[in-house]
């Protein structure tokens, strides 16, 4: 099993073996809402108990209190876990800010929660809660249109970096047609970031393709809109975020050579 099974099965067991009323919620509500888990410490099973007692930590399990609204627990696997409203808004108190943007955009693309949910929910009854300053900060920056675990990390890097803000799923038009959707357009600046994560080269196999097909097929779609816009594009990976001080420079020169070039042809 992966790490992520493993947590899985750790937090089914110890539900089941819990003495008390409990509910699956923070990062141990992620599995069995079919949500990523990236950047969260995967350690201790989290449970939050029914009848408000104080919780406590030991044995790898974290018992939390907590006030349960209507529709903040499903029922889902046979267990009793903490909706997709509800987790989001934890995680952000519990997490890394950028584990948590994570994962509450992946719930907005997937349309199981809403911004205006997630603000009700928060500015209703969670905005006092321990460790809730992130949560605003989240909220502010989640996106739905941001579609993977590997946009959402470039859009928090962009952010930390004082870098300009992008458009998340540009669509590129020719006279009406639909062309591209770029996962971060830069209008203004004249270029586009491509996150290149293997979903997109093993993911979108069409029958009797090969990961070759898909990246020929890539670079097709990028010459295609070059030329409509004439913008260049820059593609990272994982190994790029990694990286933060060398991805930074890259771009920053990238801006650079593109706002040079722009001024010599007004020039000329």
């Amino acid at each position: 099993m992966s790490v992520e099974q493993r947590y899985a099965v750790q937090c089914r067991a110890a539900f089941i073996q819990a003495n008390t009323e409990v509910i699956l919620s923070h990062v141990s509500a992620l599995p069995f809402l079919d949500a990523p888990m990236w950047g969260f410490d995967l350690a201790h099973v989290h449970l939050t108990r029914e009848d408000m007692l104080s919780g406590r930590k030991e044995s790898g399990v974290c018992r939390h209190s907590g006030k349960l609204l209507a529709g903040d627990v499903v029922e889902t696997h046979g267990l009793l876990v903490m909706s997709a409203v509800r987790t989001a808004l934890e995680v952000t108190m519990l997490g890394a800010t950028e584990a948590a943007l994570v994962v509450v955009n992946h719930f907005l693309h997937r349309g199981e929660v809403t911004p205006e949910e997630l603000r009700h929910r928060y500015d209703e009854s969670m905005g006092h809660w321990p460790n809730s300053l992130a949560s605003d900060l989240v909220l502010r920056l989640a996106n739905p249109l941001v579609e993977s675990v590997g946009e959402s990390r470039t859009e928090y890097f962009l952010f930390r970096r004082g870098l300009p803000r992008p458009v998340a799923q540009y669509e590129v038009r020719d006279e009406g047609r639909l062309v591209a959707r770029l996962d971060f357009a830069f209008p203004d600046h004249g270029f586009w970031i491509e996150f290149d994560g293997r979903v997109k080269y093993e993911g979108h196999l069409k029958p009797g393709e090969t990961a070759v097909d898909v990246v020929l097929r890539e670079k097709q779609r990028e010459q295609i809109v070059a030329e409509l816009t004439g913008w260049r594009c820059l593609r990272i990976t994982w190994a790029d975020l990694a990286k933060p001080d060398r991805l930074e420079r890259r771009i920053r020169r990238m801006i650079d050579s593109i706002a040079q070039e722009r001024a010599r042809r007004l020039a000329s």
